[in-house]
């Protein structure tokens, strides 16, 4: 259960913002959840290694409104070479004259979530808030009271969006710490194909705390291939809850790097709805300093004949910590099951701790199903090898390193933004080979 922070600081942070005119039943609703709940603290056994409600409640002075963001050009936060509709939030707010949409309207529709409910809203009324989860997740509770604004995505049928999506979230914190709070609704129709890339930047030395809930619906024989690249400031805290939804024979690819930032939360929840379904899921966190990065996974599968398999890596210097719990359900039905995860990790540094719990809950008789989850240091008889032949310490170190992280990238079949995604995992190991 969650035990609430102490009163004056839940009244803080409820008071400190206005609930919007979207979706107003499901804010209140939300509201209640939360002064109910409270946030979660050490007794909540989702959140035992990630103390993130402690850490908000010392850090952050809460405040009605952002201060004005000065970002004039977005250039320094872009992949290079890659030709993308780019969509840009800055400190939580959708940014028209910052974002860049490249694809025509009748091939993918593009807008600000608020818009959206105007606009189309018997779509959206459909699909906002039904696989986001206030009462299981106090965060998810506080974002959908108090989301200031998001992205609508909606992919008609028969139709592959031949341009990826570039979605940059930008906090300036600079001059004051920021608070954001933004959503996302994105629907594949049938027979359709979306590449979405989200990343995630903070200028400043202040701290900035960024809530965000993600809908994503992939409907008959569509394909979903999801990049977050969470690379961010040392004083960013995030808790993010990503929600896919899979219809009959569709497929969905993601891949998460967590590099940087303060605290890390990624609750991860794909629901194969569908029969004949395929689903990959890859991590890969690459921790330092004093970063803690946390990945809460589920693969629900619910109907028969799917397959899914799910492998994150980790690698812990310094003081990081990292955390991986991972669940597969096999409901009743859905039998024929394939369903297979892995969780491997490298500890460099005594003070490094890492907290892996796989789990497998199977209802049905007919599957196929393993989990395994390690914990280890670099192999001594490996660098001698290398040290043998030549090859000093830290190049030995890194051709290891680099050969158990690359594995990963499999998902990613842009090679655009693998190369960038090689790129920075090249310069975390200070590869030179």
């Amino acid at each position: 259960m969650s035990t609430v922070i102490t009163t004056k600081s839940l009244s803080e942070i409820i008071g400190s913002f206005s609930p919007g005119q979207e979706a107003t039943e499901s804010r209140k609703q939300a509201i209640q959840i939360l002064e109910a709940k409270g946030l979660p603290a050490g007794k909540n056994e989702e959140y035992r290694f990630t103390p993130i409600t402690r850490a908000i409640e010392n850090v952050f002075t809460w405040k009605t409104e952002n201060s004005p963001a000065e970002i004039n050009s977005i250039d320094q936060f872009l992949i290079e070479g890659l030709d993308a509709n780019v969509v840009v939030f800055v400190n939580g707010k959708f940014s028209t004259s910052l974002s860049k949409i490249i694809s025509p309207a009748n091939e993918i529709k593009i807008k600000s979530l608020r818009e959206a409910f105007s606009s189309d809203s018997e779509l959206v009324n459909s699909y906002f808030n039904k696989f986001v989860s206030p009462e299981t997740d106090s965060f998810a509770a506080l974002n959908t009271a108090f989301w200031q604004d998001g992205l609508f995505i909606h992919v008609p049928a028969n139709t592959s969006v031949e341009k990826p999506l570039l979605l940059l979230h930008i906090n300036d914190a600079a001059q004051a710490q920021v608070i954001a709070h933004t959503r996302l609704l994105a629907i594949v129709e049938a027979r359709s194909k979306l590449s979405v890339i989200e990343k995630f930047n903070t200028l400043g030395d202040q701290a900035s705390l960024h809530t965000f809930s993600e809908e994503i619906e992939v409907k008959e024989n569509a394909a979903l291939e999801y990049c977050k690249i969470q690379n961010d400031g040392g004083k960013a805290y995030q808790v993010i809850n990503t929600n896919i939804r899979q219809a009959d024979s569709s497929r969905v690819d993601t891949f998460t790097i967590t590099l940087s930032g303060q605290i890390v939360r990624n609750n991860f929840t794909i629901t194969i709805a569908g029969e004949k379904c395929e689903s990959h899921f890859n991590g890969l966190y690459m921790l330092n300093s004093n970063t803690l990065g946390d990945n809460h996974t589920v693969v629900d599968h619910q109907k028969p004949n799917s397959f899914s398999n799910e492998m994150y890596k980790g690698v812990l210097d310094g003081n990081s910590k990292g955390v991986f719990n991972g669940k597969i359900f096999v409901r009743p039905n859905a039998q024929k099951t394939n369903a297979f995860q892995s969780n491997r990790n490298i500890a460099l540094s005594p003070s490094s701790t890492i907290n892996t719990k796989p789990q497998l809950e199977i209802w049905a008789d007919d599957v196929k199903c393993s989990h395994g989850c390690t914990i280890g240091q670099l192999d001594e008889e490996a660098m001698f090898y290398l040290q043998s032949r030549g090859i000093d310490k830290t190049t030995a170190q890194a051709m290891m390193l680099y050969a158990f992280t690359a594995e990963t990238l499999n998902t990613i079949s842009n090679e655009t933004v693998k190369n960038y995604v090689d790129a920075l995992i090249s310069e975390r190991l200070h590869k030179n080979f």
